[in-house]
């Protein structure tokens, strides 16, 4: 599903955010990247989002090279994917279930079919019953569940979440991850940037760590 093979990274000036990276991420896995603020997390999401190029190596999402991706081959490729942030990234003059369904317009769904995806996708993080609330009326832990229900909302194969318990506490944080488990078991590849080691031991789930831009540790738990 996903592929890195020895990709590496560097910015202007020189600095290397990502060097000879090599893994792999199978369908219906979720996994995990953890390490250090700078060791390199964000700028590896970006690459598979192709928000950025790398710099050597290559890197492929369902067998097709990233790097060679027109810009019109990139839209499509980032429809594949789902993306959840720290924070949230919702329009507080809409109500949830318009948050949900931004996607789908900018896709140009038929409202009638917008609607009945916008609810499968609320039902499952289980805020239907509060479609019409508005984000300030929710805790953290639902607006992080509302941004996760836009971000599956196009049925992605591929979740991508870059730190998206680092504003809840441990009891939201578990919530949140319970989900993710959720569509990991009906097949969709997940790929989490977090510094929480807590919550990813007892997860107990494939850890993959990295230092100053280097896997120095892939670690494979028991259930993921």
């Amino acid at each position: 599903m996903i592929k890195f093979d020895n990709v590496s990274k560097r910015y202007t000036g020189g600095h290397e955010a990502l060097s000879a990276i090599s893994f792999e991420i199978g369908t219906g896995e979720m996994a995990f990247i953890t390490g250090r603020s700078g060791a390199g997390k964000s700028s590896l999401l970006k690459l598979i989002l192709a928000m950025e190029r790398a710099s050597t190596g290559a890197l492929f999402v369902d067998g097709v090279n990233i790097n060679r991706l027109s810009r019109r081959q990139i839209a499509q490729h980032r429809r594949k994917i789902g993306a959840v942030f720290q924070d949230h990234q919702l329009l507080f003059d809409r109500c949830v279930f318009d948050n949900v369904a931004l996607p789908l317009e900018i896709c140009g769904y038929w409202p009638q079919d917008a609607r009945r995806r916008v609810r499968a996708a609320l039902d499952k993080v289980d805020l239907l019953r509060k479609e019409r609330l508005y984000p300030e009326m929710l805790s953290g832990g639902e607006q992080q569940r509302v941004g996760i229900a836009r971000a599956v909302v196009n049925r992605p194969s591929i979740i991508l979440a870059d730190e998206p318990t680092g504003n809840l506490d441990p009891d939201l944080s578990a919530d949140v991850m319970n989900v993710f488990q959720q569509f990991r078991d009906v097949g969709v590849s997940l790929l989490v940037a977090s510094h929480d080691i807590s919550l990813i031991s007892n997860l107990d789930c494939r850890t993959i760590t990295l230092e100053a831009g280097k896997i120095t540790e892939d670690y494979r738990g028991g259930g993921g």
